[in-house]
């Protein structure tokens, strides 16, 4: 009896988060508003206003807090119907919100597209850079772009200067960055691995940035299993395991802790996928009274990547949150 009584409670759990708006609430409210609903009488019967006016909202308020804007604009334009986005350009054609949300919208769209969508694309970066010209998300837009078709790393590296240039320190940045010099993006080893230890050891105390080395590993992992979801195919990871072993990863993993989660320092935009990324690490180095506190401040936010490169992602992430003490100070 006692086996099905334990799967009782698992079902019985609160439902998981795994969003990519994250515990964004103001995107969150945004996305649901905005979300396709069947239409009674046509499309966008009965509106009050313009479908796209929630999102030029919510950038507004935004303001030139970066961070947020670069994670705000990522997520709209994954998430958004592309209608949206095309029909604010056209309704407020020198909105300079608008120029950027349309610029990052082709940009992760133009692959499925073709090399014309990417020339348009391109095209769509540098006229929200010009019409933008303090707001890095253009270039990281057209960062995403070249990522997408394979440019030479060398040609990628200055317009990445462009958009750190505008946001020093930016944590989306330097992770686009990292994923592009990755062996399974258009680099090597040696160079994110590199890049990594630079920007970390180049990086304030309390920067997120601290996290690099550790999210290099995690990169190093996913080449090595070959792909995201080799756990799921039934094969085995052992192998992955031996990489948080070596005395460098603890190295690092203890740089994170004290450059970055014990600092003490107010949490980014995307603090939740390094707080994941943080706690696999821990799990996977045979750590878990210190991955406590980290689920403490996860909380339900689960995020599906580094978790996908186990065999039972959600099994494994509700086993040992589970396991913490949920102590005080968790973000929220």
């Amino acid at each position: 009896m006692r086996p099905s009584r334990e799967n009782e409670m698992l079902r019985r759990r609160t439902a998981l988060l795994i969003r990519p708006e994250l515990d964004d609430h103001a995107l969150h409210s945004t996305l649901t508003e905005l979300r396709p609903a069947p239409q009674l009488h046509g499309l966008g019967g009965g509106r009050s206003r313009p479908q796209w006016e929630p999102a030029a909202a919510l950038l507004r308020t935004t303001g030139r807090d970066w961070d947020r804007r670069v994670h705000r604009v990522s997520v709209l334009a994954r998430q958004l119907p592309v209608a949206v986005c095309e029909r604010w350009a056209a309704d407020r054609p020198g909105d300079g919100d608008a120029l950027v949300l349309r610029a990052f919208v082709q940009s992760v769209r133009a692959a499925a597209q073709g090399r014309a969508a990417a020339r348009r694309a391109e095209q769509a970066c540098l006229r929200a850079a010009d019409a933008c010209p303090e707001d890095p998300t253009p270039w990281l837009a057209l960062l995403e772009l070249m990522r997408s078709f394979a440019v030479p790393v060398g040609e990628a590296v200055p317009v990445w200067t462009e958009a750190v240039t505008r946001a020093p320190g930016n944590r989306t940045a330097y992770h686009d960055l990292l994923r592009y010099l990755s062996p399974r993006g258009h680099g090597t080893l040696a160079d994110m691995m590199d890049f990594a230890l630079q920007g970390a050891d180049r990086a304030p105390h309390g920067s997120p940035l601290a996290l690099l080395p550790v999210a290099a590993r995690v990169e190093l992992v996913a080449h090595r299993l070959g792909q995201t979801n080799v756990g799921r195919l039934g094969q085995t990871n052992v192998g992955a395991r031996g990489h948080w072993n070596e005395p460098r990863a603890a190295d690092e993993i203890d740089a994170a802790l004290s450059g970055w989660f014990h600092a003490g320092t107010a949490p980014h935009a995307e603090a939740l996928l390094d707080l994941n990324v943080l706690a696999y690490a821990l799990i996977q180095a045979y750590r878990p009274v210190e991955a406590a506190p980290v689920f403490g401040r996860i909380g339900r936010h689960m995020t599906p990547r580094p978790w996908d490169l186990l065999p039972e992602p959600e099994r494994t992430f509700r086993y040992w949150s589970g396991r913490s003490d949920r102590p005080s100070g968790r973000w929220t």
